[in-house]
């Protein structure tokens, strides 16, 4: 009963960070347009489901690189750091992923796409190791470094695409990856699809969305079950208790960013090698916005590697819902103030959370010395 209770309190910021959120978006549809604001509320909480099967496949599409990008914010955060780089470490990764993806044809079968993956994790583990040098050998703090190397990414990869045969000029955006590369299926297609009459509309979900799920556990045991992942954890609980214990916070601090740069290069991979459907990276100055969705999800998941993928989930759910929202005269940037008003209270309720377990943990203190 007590592990039930004590489990109930801590998801508790984050459901009530979800509703506040859902609440405060349905008064914004009220002001926007009155008359289609309850509509516009079912249709967001609908998500994948008001394109039936194929909008579910949606969902997990979009879950897939949010699944990474949270744990790759998370697991930051459970070494006491704060990875707001995770959308350049994406694009850094995703683009390495698709240069192999277009380049190394010679590459046989399945091996194409795993090699593909496999670089785009490398490219993104060199990118956020950077930010862990800094931090921990001139302690430079890591949300500026990594502000600026989003910038240096988005900029250098506008750069490195236009003129390469990496371009599509048509329509200014990253070409298509071989078809050995691209991620398969693992026979979703047979399941996330709607009927056109004889032909099947399909969904952009692949085997993708097993990956990411796989690399949660993974991230999981190596938290929970390994010395390397207690000493992480150790350090962003007090750095210097750390110190004294013989833990090497230099080394800690670059392993945190290393490993969250590698997970944000995997979901670039995810993302980007998935033709003809899927996402490309436009020569555009725009940040890949799932970077930043990626703290929703860390915030809502309580940074725990399980809770993140329920949270990936819910976002990219309430994100297809809101691509809906435009047949009732609503503009769709609606889902990102909502995702951005989730954000706000998830951080607010777990500071209400923390100030309120301090005052109950004060108070005991003190009632124990008059006792």
């Amino acid at each position: 009963m007590n592990k039930l209770k004590k489990g109930i309190l801590s998801v508790s910021p984050s459901i009530i960070a979800i509703l506040a959120g859902i609440f405060a978006g349905f008064i914004i549809l009220l002001i926007s347009n009155p008359a289609n604001a309850w509509q516009g509320l079912i249709t967001i909480v609908k998500g994948g489901w008001n394109a039936q099967m194929k909008g579910v496949g949606q969902v997990l599409y979009y879950a897939t690189p949010i699944i990474l990008t949270g744990l790759s914010v998370g697991f930051a955060f459970k070494t006491g750091m704060f990875n707001i780089g995770a959308s350049g470490q994406l694009m850094v990764g995703g683009l390495m992923s698709i240069y192999v993806g277009v380049n190394w044809t010679f590459l046989p079968g399945a091996l194409h796409w795993v090699v593909a993956m496999l670089m785009g994790a490398i490219a993104g583990m060199l990118w956020g190791t950077i930010v862990g040098l800094l931090k921990a050998y001139r302690n430079v703090n890591e949300v500026i470094s990594a502000i600026m190397l989003n910038y240096i990414g988005l900029y250098g990869i506008n750069f490195l695409v236009k003129g390469s045969n990496l371009h599509d000029t048509m329509r200014n955006q990253t070409a298509h990856v071989a078809a050995n590369a691209a991620i398969p299926k693992m026979g979703l297609d047979n399941i996330f699809y709607n009927l056109k009459g004889k032909y099947k509309d399909m969904s952009s979900v692949n085997g993708g969305i097993f990956i990411a799920i796989a690399i949660a556990i993974l991230i999981y045991i190596i938290l929970s079950k390994t010395t390397f992942g207690y000493e992480l954890k150790a350090c962003g609980h007090n750095r210097f208790a750390s110190r004294y214990a013989g833990i090497n916070e230099n080394k800690a601090i670059v392993s945190s960013m290393a490993i969250a740069g590698a997970l944000s290069g995997v979901a670039g991979a995810l993302m980007y090698l998935a033709p003809p459907s899927g996402m490309h990276i436009h020569v555009a100055e725009v940040l890949a916005p799932q970077g930043f969705n990626g703290i929703a999800v860390a915030l809502l998941g309580l940074s725990h590697p399980i809770g993140i993928i329920f949270a990936a989930l819910f976002i990219a759910h309430i994100t297809v819902g809101g691509a809906y929202l435009q047949s009732l005269k609503y503009m769709r940037e609606i889902i990102d103030i909502i995702i951005g008003l989730i954000i706000y209270f998830s951080a607010f309720s777990l500071l209400m959370r923390d100030l309120i377990s301090k005052l109950r943990r004060k108070k005991a203190k003190t009632t124990a010395q008059e006792g």
